[in-house]
């Protein structure tokens, strides 16, 4: 039922000269006293996500260093992503909750995953609510479990966030982003802070000559030689593209040559994402100057790399947000950007200096409108968010935190 996820192989001295000396010898000493720690991270999907993304790089990364780590996935069915994807909605403060029913399909899908589980692990980490529920069915396959919560639980549904606190209560400690989004009522559960990372040697991280970028955007009906606004995020109603869309109409009164690129994925777990998809094409209704693309479009790691590094201006406009690894990745590539003033966004962006933090599409135009009339405005500030990502947003930090982690429960 469980599927291993085959995972490439990476070494930490490669990212030696992004990240520093003394970080890489940190990381080396903490896992020298971990060495043979066998790990399982458990998630919910392969494919399509932020979770994803990070397990692509934090694996290989933890092999790579002496710890003996697997990731698994969790297999269900359209029902049980159904469900799922509600209650994910519902903990970031969606009215709408699970009916009954569809809390009987949550439990059966941990309970036929959780049999799959070998026994032996020193640590599980679940990540997200999906398979929240699994280590109260076998609490005895590893020595330590550890949730790992990705999304944004500052407000949630309190019908939801009732259900889900005692499944999170019985493991052995919980990692957030941030200190605002561990809920009441784990207060004998240890608690780690943790913000996620970006691997900047990733294809869709890695550095991208600015010829290189204009013509793979200029293959997908890109006009490189006027100005683009992008956003690059899944089609959830959390990531507003509308609210985008709705800012780029503002901005083109001002600048009629302005373009937008609305670029995401579909996940596997999203069924809800296609048709959102489809409102958002119907919202753009048909402006030859809004551009949509997924991953069905031949869009894949590389070619947001290009579109990130081609925009004058990068968008994350989330009413919603766990961390937004979208926007440090946009950051990375030294790009001028603006983010909605929520969740994990503002860790990224200080307001003035790394970018631009915004509550509306008239106060996201209004920026936009400012970046593209300022070049050297839109240079400072992409300077400023590159070294801010350096610092503080690299996966090498993220692989350190999680070996004090390891280190405090062994």
């Amino acid at each position: 039922m469980l599927q291993p996820v085959l995972v490439g192989h990476k070494s930490l001295t490669d990212y030696t000269h992004l990240v520093g000396k003394p970080l890489i010898e940190e990381v080396r000493q903490l896992a020298g006293e971990l060495e043979g720690l066998r790990v399982l991270h458990l998630s919910a999907t392969a494919f399509g996500g932020g979770v994803a993304e990070i397990l692509y790089t934090l694996v290989p990364l933890m092999r790579d260093v002496g710890i003996e780590t697997e990731w698994q996935v969790m297999l269900g069915r359209e029902e049980f992503y159904n469900a799922t994807k509600i209650l994910h909605n519902a903990l970031q403060g969606n009215p709408e909750g699970l009916s009954p029913e569809q809390w009987q399909i949550f439990a059966k899908y941990n309970e036929m995953n959780a049999k799959e589980i070998e026994g032996g692990w020193d640590v599980i980490i679940v990540h997200d609510p999906q398979p929240a529920a699994i280590h109260q069915l076998v609490p005895e396959k590893a020595r330590t479990w550890i949730w790992r919560c990705h999304i944004d639980l500052s407000t949630p549904n309190p019908a939801a966030i009732e259900r889900l606190v005692p499944f999170v209560r019985s493991y052995d400690g919980a990692v957030f982003h941030l200190e605002q989004y561990v809920p009441e009522g784990l207060d004998g559960t240890p608690i780690h802070i943790v913000p996620p990372a970006i691997d900047p040697l990733s294809p869709k991280n890695m550095a991208f000559s600015p010829e290189d970028a204009a013509y793979v955007c200029d293959q997908f009906g890109i006009d490189v030689d006027r100005p683009m606004l992008c956003q690059v995020s899944r089609f959830d109603p959390w990531k507003d593209p509308m609210g985008v869309i709705d800012a780029y109409h503002q901005v083109a009164e001002q600048m009629p040559a302005t373009q937008l690129a609305l670029v995401g994925s579909m996940a596997t777990d999203d069924p809800e994402g296609w048709e959102f998809f489809n409102q958002t094409m119907a919202y753009a209704d048909g402006n030859p100057d809004i551009h949509i693309f997924n991953n069905l479009n031949n869009v894949g790691a590389i070619e947001v790399n290009a579109f990130q590094s081609q925009a004058d201006v990068m968008i994350q406009k989330s009413t919603r947000e766990g961390f937004g690894l979208t926007v440090s990745e946009a950051l990375w590539k030294a790009r001028p950007f603006i983010g909605g003033d929520v969740g994990g966004i503002p860790l990224q962006v200080e307001d003035g200096e790394t970018g631009y933090l915004v509550s509306s599409a008239s106060e996201c135009a209004e920026r936009s409108v400012a970046i593209l009339e300022d070049p050297d405005l839109g240079k400072r500030l992409g300077r400023a968010g590159k070294e801010h990502v350096r610092q503080r947003f690299l996966t090498p930090r993220l692989l350190r935190d999680w070996l004090k982690i390891f280190g405090a429960k062994a």
